[in-house]
């Protein structure tokens, strides 16, 4: 396939990656061309500016939770039948998994995808500088091919002629100068920036402001002209059908649908659950599930028909007195679990399903309480599952991440979710009936045989509740209540 496409690096985070991605992919879109929105690393939520963008799934390609062989597979599904590619990096351009040299850093995503660099700088505090340290990005790393750069946060005139004057003599294009904008930065808090689910308002207005900056700001048709010599990828599009014919799963499960027809799968949205991987739900329809979003602000009930639920990432501290305050969707996501119905639970999930979040009575499902903390954890982790689950198999090994700023205690229970072997030894989240919560974020692009057993475990509930309503009604219908 040959996709035009630009990776938007930094020297470092804070630099506005996001800023003149997100701008790029507005200012494009606009302009009447499919943009397909990527993020490097295991970010949630800048995907979500970026599809507020382009109108279509963010999607992210990480080396260390996927595999550097899936990067451009993925990319590839990603982009089928768009015009041009954005991919925002992550961190600095060379920074990747700690003590794993380029592992899953933005250079490796850019390689794997043949694709030119963008260099987006802080320039506000330098000036001749620039062209030594645009010098030194471009020559660390000779398969890295830097095309070009964008000045970030220039703060007048005379300042943009100083730093063009040393890029030129340094032979080094800039293809956009940005002037100093508080006024389009999106909000943040401890985790990054705000979700676009929790301010959509505010952020569509956001993306227009930047949109609008970066025309202003950029050369458009030499940054497409640039995205347009990346060569051909010599890469099969990524399919959840055919990954999940791949797994040596499939032959012993099949697909998911049961008797009953297609298992309902609900996955847990809106403000509070806004952290999710668009190939989760792709693996899990291919499955054979039926995939169903419900909100646990709003919502009173779990969709109809619910014999799996999937309760991801995002916010719950935030929303702590709201979510309890939905005293019946708590009772019904605990009945759920009391019941046997599998559950699968990442981070937020495993707050929300905990006796109490910040003293807020949650759903009771976990015999442990949580809160917020001072410490962030965060990296990247490598785990084995050590329990029995709907999700995984003992054995198991899957790569992940933390990011959170809560505790919950105790950590694990009875039967725990996860062995860390690596950056550290221990035991993480729980395991009981068909619960499956964790703190670990994982991508199961990377191992599609928990899609098929958590839809297999899906399918044998909605058979099982069939089969007891039948009896039920058989017995009606003889006269026995």
């Amino acid at each position: 396939m040959n996709i035009p496409r630009l990776v938007i690096a930094a020297p470092s985070s804070g630099s506005g990656k996001t800023t003149v991605a997100t701008g790029l992919m507005a200012a494009f879109s606009e302009r009447g061309l499919a943009v397909s929105p990527h993020k490097a690393g295991p970010d949630y939520i800048d995907p979500g500016y970026h599809a507020l963008a382009t109108g279509r799934p963010g999607r992210n390609l990480d080396a260390f939770m996927c595999g550097p062989e899936l990067v451009a597979p993925l990319f590839a599904h990603g982009a089928a039948g768009c015009d041009l590619a954005v991919v925002e990096g992550v961190m600095g351009l060379y920074d990747g998994a700690a003590g794993r040299g380029e592992l899953a850093s933005t250079a490796q995503v850019a390689k794997l995808l043949r694709a030119p660099v963008v260099l987006v700088v802080d320039a506000s505090s330098q000036s001749r500088s620039v062209a030594a340290l645009v010098h030194g990005f471009a020559s660390f790393d000779p398969q890295v091919r830097l095309g070009g750069v964008i000045l970030n946060k220039v703060g007048s005139d005379r300042h943009e002629a100083m730093l063009r004057e040393a890029l030129e003599e340094a032979g080094m294009p800039v293809l956009g100068v940005l002037r100093r904008a508080p006024q389009v930065a999106a909000p943040s808090r401890h985790l990054g920036l705000v979700p676009v689910a929790e301010r959509r308002a505010d952020a569509v207005s956001s993306v227009a402001a930047l949109a609008d900056q970066v025309r202003a700001g950029c050369d458009l048709e030499a940054l497409l002209a640039l995205a347009r010599t990346a060569p051909p990828l010599a890469y099969e599009a990524w399919s959840p059908e055919r990954a999940l014919s791949a797994s040596p799963a499939f032959g012993a499960r099949g697909l998911g649908r049961g008797p009953g027809g297609r298992p309902v799968i609900a996955v847990a949205g809106g403000a509070a659950f806004t952290f999710s991987y668009a190939e989760h739900a792709e693996l899990l329809t291919a499955a054979g599930a039926e995939v169903v979003t419900f909100d646990p602000l709003r919502d009173e009930a779990l969709p109809a028909g619910t014999s799996g639920l999937v309760i991801g990432g995002g916010f719950p501290e935030v929303y702590a007195p709201e979510l309890s305050a939905n005293e019946p969707l708590r009772r019904a996501v605990a009945d759920f679990a009391a019941a046997g119905g599998p559950v699968a639970a990442e981070c937020a999930g495993l707050l929300y399903l905990a006796r109490s979040l910040d003293g807020k009575p949650m759903c009771g499902v976990l015999d442990a309480d949580a809160r917020m903390s001072e410490r962030l954890t965060l990296g990247y982790r490598e785990a084995v599952a050590v329990s029995d689950s709907a999700l995984a198999a003992t054995g198991t090994r899957l790569r992940g991440h933390e990011f959170h700023r809560t505790v919950i205690e105790p950590g694990s229970g009875a039967a725990p979710a996860w062995g860390f072997t690596r950056p550290e030894r221990r035991v993480e989240g729980f395991v009981q009936q068909g619960v499956h919560a964790s703190y670990l974020h994982t991508h199961w692009a990377a191992e599609p045989s928990v899609a098929l057993r958590f839809t297999g475990a899906a399918a044998e509930a909605a058979a099982e509740a069939a089969e007891a309503a039948a009896v039920a009604k058989a017995a009606v219908v003889a006269g026995h209540p």
